[in-house]
């Protein structure tokens, strides 16, 4: 887009008056032109940069693409950077699956297959709302208590290990394991609720 500064409007460039054709004398130049004096409205060329008032302006980058191209070419480099990165992450998956012991990979593939029976989570979810859910929703929450899930079990094999206990856990841990989650607030407690204003 050209300044704003350097276009010239109609108002600057005024032909002379009807009565006038003879242009104002000023100093002469080597090419014959007069300095300090406006070239009637025929005789102005452009330089390139500037741009007719006139035409509507486009939304268009300094290459000179539109805005609207330019939006398409940056979602396809995001989703080619997406791939690329979804490419990488299963490769090193792959890698590490690769390297486990057969106690790690049964213990993997038990937590691949493992899921919270959709019917009992929809269950769950309209006994609570008081309407029905789309089964999208209950996949997002079937993958978020196992998520969920997964952190107490994590969180307790690391209070058994401190504790000096040997797997396989038992209640003793998972109950500390949901305290500290509490204390540290990752887990909303829910028998009260804080009361902003008396």
């Amino acid at each position: 887009m050209a300044d704003p500064a350097r276009i010239k409007t109609e108002d600057t460039l005024e032909t002379p008056a009807a009565g006038k054709d003879e242009r104002p004398k000023g100093k002469s130049i080597d090419n014959g032109t007069a300095v300090g004096v406006e070239k009637p409205k025929g005789e102005l060329k452009e330089s390139p940069k500037q741009e007719d008032a006139s035409e509507p302006v486009t939304a268009e980058d300094e290459e000179g693409q539109p805005a609207s191209k330019r939006l398409k070419v940056e979602l396809e480099k995001k989703r080619e950077k997406r791939q690329k990165v979804d490419e990488d992450e299963i490769q090193k998956m792959q890698v590490l699956v690769s390297s486990f012991s057969e106690d790690q990979l049964n213990r993997y593939e038990m937590y691949r297959r493992s899921a919270f029976p959709k019917a009992a989570i929809k269950r769950l979810i309209q006994s609570i709302t008081g309407s029905s859910v789309s089964q999208n929703v209950v996949i997002a929450m079937s993958g978020i208590a196992k998520v969920f899930a997964g952190e107490i079990v994590e969180e307790a094999l690391d209070v058994c290990e401190k504790w000096g206990d040997t797997p396989p856990l038992q209640p003793k841990h998972m109950r500390e394991a949901l305290r500290r989650l509490k204390s540290r607030h990752q887990i909303p407690n829910t028998k009260y609720k804080n009361i902003l204003f008396h």
